[in-house]
């Protein structure tokens, strides 16, 4: 997955969930944030951000905020993609390299199932599998959770997959780690644990909990490795 222009800023503020100011080139800009999320451990003032340069004149922001290179104490700095738009093109690159299914697999995104829009439909052979994506961005000494704050459409997502398995169909949680160098993901229970215990009823039902990690690059992002995954 790669973006087409990228430029680098200095990450000022971010009054609110949509916009942030930016200094790029010594001059202050207000950019989009592709990512709603909290995402307070990644924008603190001063730190080094990426931005895709917008091929919209009538936008009234010119740059989309997708990467910053978080600081760690004691620990190498860390380049995180924050766009929360990345993990779905990343992840249908990945299934494509017939990575965990068949190269004749028949993958579809966005098809709805039940009271849900799943991200991915993939049909091999005889199998039929609904597969939803979330994407990771919460880092703390080397270990990942999801989510950085309560999504109870993530609990809906989770407990309509278990009805598919019920229904005959194959299901999967692929969590996109959109960084390097991660230990180990697991559900963020101090922060949502409705969503924790809804993934271990999915785990034990059979839907399938997987973690992925990401070549991450200023200009883009690869799904590369697994991570163990704790419940």
């Amino acid at each position: 997955m790669k973006y087409r222009q990228i430029v680098e800023g200095i990450f000022r503020e971010r009054p609110n969930r949509f916009i942030a100011h930016v200094e790029i080139a010594g001059k202050m800009e207000i950019v989009h944030v592709k990512n709603t999320g909290r995402c307070k451990e990644l924008l603190q003032p001063g730190v080094r951000v990426f931005l895709e340069v917008s091929d919209n004149p009538n936008r009234k922001t010119k740059y989309d905020l997708v990467a910053v290179e978080k600081k760690r104490q004691g620990l190498p700095c860390l380049l995180v993609n924050m766009d929360s738009q990345a993990p779905n093109p990343a992840v249908e690159e990945w299934l494509q390299k017939a990575t965990i299914f068949s190269k004749d697999a028949r993958i579809r995104r966005e098809v709805r199932y039940g009271a849900s829009r799943f991200d991915f439909y993939i049909e091999d052979g005889t199998r039929r599998i609904f597969l939803e994506v979330k994407g990771v961005t919460l880092e703390q000494a080397g270990h990942v959770s999801f989510p950085d704050a309560p999504t109870e459409r993530g609990v809906k997502h989770v407990e309509e997959l278990i009805r598919c398995m019920e229904d005959g169909y194959e299901a999967y949680v692929l969590f996109v780690i959109q960084m390097k160098g991660v230990d180990d993901f697991a559900p963020n229970d101090d922060n949502h644990p409705q969503f924790g215990d809804a993934l271990r009823k999915a785990e034990k039902a059979g839907v399938k909990i997987i973690a992925m990690d990401c070549i991450v690059t200023e200009d883009g992002m690869v799904i590369d490795e697994p991570v163990p995954v704790r419940l």
